[in-house]
Formats: structure tokens, sequence, C-alpha cells
């Protein structure tokens, strides 16, 4: 399987091979689509995040929860992925965003890498154009158990928990969108914004390896990643695999599955 991170060159050197997704989304409402259709890389495809990567939203799931296997192979399968195509997917924030799909992709045994820097260090000419490409076969497969980690397990210790948000949010300072503030006890507080530079691209790999070192992530260790719906988290587990850490574990459901229920919040850093 690819690297999850590719940088520009690749791309460059694999055009044709492979197919580039555009997966913007914005956490304060505005419109990806729009963001996408006022200029994208050429033959960059949308991926919506609310309808292909996520299913319906409940206090009892989360905000995102993952897709059900039939309606991501669906939605892929419109987009022109098929169970052998490789997908390069970018963002306009370091992949923040992106990360889901390829997680997603990757999880299911799919070929798939984030763009490093994405749109912000793409130096061409951006398009208008929508490609129409043809639909492909891609087959639904069950998200694997051993990429998982339930709300339980997360709750109960015995791993290394991760927490994606920036640290206002994991602090408890602030939360803009959930009905409680704070996080999960235990949990440690991993800002996936900060796995990149200001221009988007990842820190180099002896950076990243020190960063989750300093928050108990060794190589071997049990990780799980969450975040406020299980969205950037997925941002640190390809920071993780990237770096050669491990594949570690996604809980889905993330704050804004904890947060409705009556387990105890933390708050402070």
């Amino acid at each position: 399987m690819i690297d999850p991170v590719v940088d520009l060159d690749w791309l460059c050197a694999h055009a044709g091979e492979v197919l580039l997704a555009d997966v913007r989304w914005y956490l304060d409402g505005r419109s990806g689509r729009a963001a996408y259709e006022k200029g994208h890389l050429p033959g960059a495809v949308f991926i919506d995040l609310d309808t292909a990567l996520a299913g319906p939203a409940s206090p009892a799931e989360g905000r995102h929860p993952l897709p059900d296997p039939e309606v991501f192979a669906a939605a892929m399968s419109a987009a022109g992925v098929g169970d052998a195509t490789t997908v390069v997917a970018y963002d306009d924030a370091g992949g923040v965003i992106a990360a889901r799909l390829i997680w997603l992709l990757r999880a299911a045994g799919r070929e798939a890498a984030l763009l490093d820097g994405g749109l912000l260090v793409y130096d061409g000419e951006l398009t208008t154009g929508v490609p129409v490409p043809p639909p492909a076969v891609f087959t639904p497969r069950p998200w694997p158990a051993g990429r998982l980690a339930t709300l339980t397990e997360t709750a109960e210790g015995g791993h290394v928990v991760l927490d994606a948000r920036d640290a206002p949010r994991f602090r408890g300072d602030t939360e803009p969108v959930d009905p409680r503030a704070g996080h999960i006890p235990g949990a440690r507080n991993l800002p996936c914004r900060d796995n990149v530079t200001a221009d988007g691209r990842f820190l180099p790999v002896a950076e990243l390896r020190e960063r989750f070192a300093a928050v108990g992530a060794t190589e071997g260790a049990d990780v799980i990643s969450y975040c406020g719906s299980g969205v950037t988290a997925c941002h640190n587990l390809i920071a993780m695999e990237h770096a050669g850490l491990g594949a570690g574990r996604l809980y889905p459901g993330s704050w804004s599955q904890y947060s409705h229920t009556d387990r105890p919040a933390a708050t402070g850093a």
C-alpha cells in the first residue's frame, strides 16, 4: 500500500494513474461544494463529507458517524472510484478534512493518500470545469473492527487516547457545537492542525514522531484517536501511519457522541 501522504511531485509523476478528490468542508457552515465550484485542482472530483463520508447525525451516534458501507460504496462509485482506483485527496486546511476520506479508503483496504499541502501548495491554475467520470465498481466492505474503538473502550482506559481538537476546546474553554465542554478523562491533547506547517505540509517524520512520543503514542502503543465528530481525528491517524507508528484506531462518535452521555468530562490542560 502506498504511503498515506504524497507530495505534488509524486502526483505529477503519476498523472493519469490516480483519481484526485477535493474534500473541502467547513465547520462554520460555508459550503465546500461552492468552494470547489469556484476553483479546484484540474481533474478533481468533489466528495461531500456529510453525504458520502458520514451517516446521519444523532445524539446517540454523533455528528459524523461512519457511513453505511453500502452508502459509501455508492458514493465512491458515482465519483469514479473503483476497487482498484488509487485516490489522492486534498482540502485547503492541511488535509484535516480530506484525511477522513483517505482513512476510510485505507481502512477498507484501498490505495489512497493525502496530497501534502493540498490546495495551499498548488501553484498552477485552478479550474471550474467539473469532470463527469464514468461510474466504477466499488465493492462494499464492512468497516474493520480492528481499526475502530467504541465509546466504552475509549472511556475506560488502558489505551493512549488522543484528542485532535485545538487546545481551547480540549481544555473546555469553549465549545461551539456540542452540548458540553471538555474532554474524555485521561485523553491527551494532540491538535491535528499542528501536524503541519503554515503552508499545510506535514512536519518532517522525525518531528512527527517526537510529537506523538510526547503524549505516549510510540510505536506499538494502542492508540485511539478522537476529535469533535470523528473527522479531524483521522488526520492524527494518517500522521501516525506516515511517521511509521502504526495504524491506531478511530473512535467515530468522538466528543459529539460522548458529550451526550452522563459520563464525566474533564477540563483543563
